[in-house]
């Protein structure tokens, strides 16, 4: 659905995004997760066509970004950062008019409408002055301008920043409710938001791709996590040698127990490992508190890619 190949951008002589590859399939909802200034809205402002890149290609369902631009933005709905609405407008009169610039027909206009605002709970706001409306609401319009011309692909640049936790939670129903018929890109720099959200995470840093994975491979860990009351120069000879371990960590103690980490060998599975490291604990009459996979979050990953970089997370 959407390929980017060796994307590049300036701005003069600064480089907001530097060789940037990547692919998103249909159905897919992908997180872009940067810290603020990474370069996750310029990479937007080009998918969306609001930028030209500076070198590289963007391949939208199958059409050159450079070659159709006009046929790629009839695929995507956009929302920008900070929702840029028209305040003076009310609801229904800002929805008719991007209606007409998304080139839905007269004919078709007022359905499309009514559909727009049923899936974002408009209802009761139509005759409203959006600027009179909280954030959240006027979110929901953003969102709601975003869909109406059934596009293919949705494109939305931190969609919940400023919002409260109930709209938050409102927002992302909205967001799995349309991608059940829609591809979605979403940045942003909150790291719940990508949890929350999304099959995917890449994670852009000073413009630069450093990691890019389905949240469920990133969630399983390669080694098997064991607390006991062995020391490390009883338990080291014991499992050292055991078939399918391949190295043994020794981890910060916590309540009383020594806590090791258990790699396996030519990236096995850790809990085919398991049945053998417990087995070999009972028959040496060692206490064995936990035994368990390790599982990784999106917050510990960021974390470790933010100290490469010598700042703390956010």
């Amino acid at each position: 659905m959407i390929r980017v190949e060796n994307l590049t951008r300036n701005y003069g002589d600064l480089r907001a995004v530097d060789d940037v590859s990547l692919s998103v399939a249909r159905g897919e909802i992908v997180g872009l997760l940067g810290h603020n200034g990474a370069g996750k809205t310029t990479i937007m402002k080009v998918l969306t066509g609001f930028l030209e890149p500076t070198d590289g290609k963007v391949i939208i369902d199958g059409v050159d970004i450079r070659e159709n631009l006009e046929a790629v933005q009839r695929k995507i709905g956009y929302l920008p950062e900070n929702c840029p609405v028209y305040p003076e407008m009310t609801v229904i009169d800002y929805l008719d008019y991007t209606a007409a610039l998304h080139g839905v027909p007269p004919s078709e206009r007022g359905s499309a409408m009514r559909e727009a605002i049923a899936h974002t709970e408009l209802h009761d706001k139509g005759a409203e002055v959006i600027g009179t409306l909280s954030r959240g609401y006027r979110q929901r319009v953003g969102v709601a301008q975003a869909i109406l011309h059934h596009p293919r692909i949705l494109i939305l640049d931190e969609p919940t920043n400023g919002l409260d936790p109930t709209q938050i939670q409102h927002m992302r129903g909205l967001i799995r409710s349309l991608a059940e018929s829609a591809t979605v890109i979403l940045s942003t720099h909150i790291l719940q938001e990508v949890q929350a959200i999304c099959d995917r995470v890449v994670i852009i840093r000073s413009g630069e791709k450093v990691l890019d994975a389905r949240l469920d491979d990133l969630r399983a860990g390669s080694r098997l996590l064991l607390a006991t009351d062995a020391e490390p120069k009883r338990l080291r000879p014991l499992l050292s040698g055991l078939e399918g371990v391949g190295t043994v960590e020794e981890l910060t103690p916590e309540d009383g127990h020594h806590r090791y980490a258990l790699g396996t060998d030519n990236g096995g599975e850790p809990t085919a490992i398991a049945p053998r490291v417990a087995r070999t604990m009972v028959e040496h009459g060692l206490a064995l508190y936990s035994l368990m996979p390790e599982s990784r979050d999106v917050e510990s990953i960021f974390g470790e890619i933010s100290a490469q970089e010598g700042r703390p997370s956010q």
